[in-house]
């Protein structure tokens, strides 16, 4: 299987953080707002190369199969941060966290960056809490995958549980609930599989690292 990796050189990746820190403050200020604007990408789903499944990054829970695997890459997911390229990403789902793995990447951008729909997403739950700070639980139409948004600032105005969303649409901002060091605005994403029963948000991981198709690019 041909494996696909975003370059994330350790001297990028330092750069990246000291600009996205040095913008944060000249931004910081951004109103609130409620953009139902989508973000840039193109026309159509063809313009992109869809190109082999990547392979999973990292352990892979026995219930994800390889099907799983290639229905994801089929959704095409944006980054689901604006303005950040898929090769600027660093790949920390397997980074260590208490009790096991962070099981998520963590993209860091300015506060109040504009989080946005990495798939079309019907919104599942909203709520706030001491771990994951200001959340959104999404899944795609199909009902296969669900897409976890953790530490955001908050939400875009009028977002409701059973809100239907299209992909690049705006869904929050950037922040620093829950959790997260007050001082390193971020998003917690993280892609799991939907489960069975009740609990569905509680699935098994998948890393999207790799699976990532479209840079959500400003408008």
């Amino acid at each position: 299987m041909s494996v696909w990796r975003s370059p994330a050189r350790s001297a990028t990746a330092v750069a990246l953080l000291s600009v996205l820190m040095a913008c944060s403050s000249s931004r910081a200020g951004r109103p609130g707002g409620d953009p139902l604007r989508p973000i840039a990408m193109p026309s159509t789903l063809a313009d992109v190369p869809l190109g082999p499944t990547p392979a999973h990054v990292g352990p892979l829970d026995a219930r994800v199969s390889e099907e799983d695997l290639d229905a994801l890459w089929q959704r095409q997911l944006m980054v689901p941060v604006e303005g950040i390229p898929r090769g600027s990403l660093r790949d920390n789902y397997t980074a260590k966290r208490a009790g096991g793995i962070h099981g998520a990447i963590d993209i860091l951008a300015p506060r109040y960056t504009a989080v946005v729909a990495a798939d079309d997403l019907v919104i599942g739950r909203l709520f706030s809490g001491p771990v994951g700070g200001i959340v959104v639980y999404a899944y795609d139409p199909a009902q296969r995958f669900v897409y976890y948004y953790a530490h955001l600032e908050r939400y875009r105005q009028g977002l409701t549980v059973g809100d239907r969303v299209a992909k690049g649409s705006v869904i929050g901002y950037v922040g620093t609930t829950g959790n997260a060091p007050p001082d390193t605005p971020h998003l917690h994403f993280q892609v799991m599989k939907r489960a069975v029963g009740r609990a569905w948000w509680d699935g098994p991981a998948i890393n999207p690292f790799s699976f990532f198709a479209l840079d959500a690019l400003r408008p």
